[in-house]
């Protein structure tokens, strides 16, 4: 069975090349980048590890175009390509790709739809995080929680997806093209009485580069939420 694996990136050139070879080590998944036009180095990084690699590929996007946006070009990707699974992780290094094997074995083992990660079904998980980072995130998880409810860490961007069960139309739903299209996208899965299960895992900060997650986006994601709790009940 094919694996697409997903990875956004924006400014990534200090993580990107070690969270590939960490990933392709022992492994023939294929990885696909959608990058964001990154100024800082990224894409003669990706340039060199398509060199390299067979089953590496990326696409450049001659614009932001957001972080949603992105996960949504390569999940469509990998339904065009014919790919069994899709699996979508940060660039950034928190997540562990040792991880991903797991997420694939429940997915098929078990018969779910969506294998999520949740940070906060293990009350280490954020152990290394700063004390605002861990603050924010815990209070964003409480307001989706209570205005969606949900009881999944829908904002987690590192997930698997069984799109042979997944009806493409679904994501394409989603409005939201940046960091709320997560929370979004999973909120109509559930919708739609798809089996989606959170699994737990340690998120450790990240080591080199900077957030992409700023305050007007935190703004943007409550406004979202709002809205989104509106339409629900209507």
């Amino acid at each position: 069975m094919k694996t697409l694996i997903v990875i956004p990136t924006l400014n990534e050139s200090k993580n990107i090349k070690k969270l590939v070879y960490k990933i392709l080590k022992n492994s023939k998944y294929k990885i696909l980048v959608i990058d964001d036009n990154s100024n800082d180095g990224t894409i003669n990084i990706l340039k060199k590890l398509k060199k390299k690699f067979t089953n590496f590929n990326y696409k450049i996007r001659k614009k932001k175009k957001g972080l949603g946006s992105a996960h949504l070009d390569g999940i469509s990707y990998g339904y065009k390509k014919k790919f069994n699974f899709c699996l979508t992780l940060d660039a950034d290094g928190t997540h562990n790709p040792k991880d991903i094997k797991k997420l694939l074995l429940l997915i098929k083992k078990e018969n779910y739809d969506v294998i999520n990660t949740s940070r906060f079904l293990n009350k280490n998980s954020l152990a290394d995080w700063p004390y605002i980072r861990r603050l924010i995130t815990i209070m964003r998880y409480l307001l989706v929680r209570f205005f969606l409810n949900t009881k999944f860490d829908s904002s987690s961007g590192f997930r698997c997806y069984n799109l042979n069960k997944i009806e493409l139309k679904y994501f394409n739903k989603v409005r939201n093209k940046d960091f709320f299209f997560l929370i979004e996208s999973l909120y109509i899965l559930q919708k739609n009485k798809y089996k989606i299960k959170d699994i737990p895992i340690t998120l450790k900060y990240r080591e080199a580069g900077n957030s992409k997650m700023k305050p007007i986006h935190i703004i943007q994601s409550l406004f979202e939420l709002l809205l989104l709790s509106i339409r629900k009940n209507f």
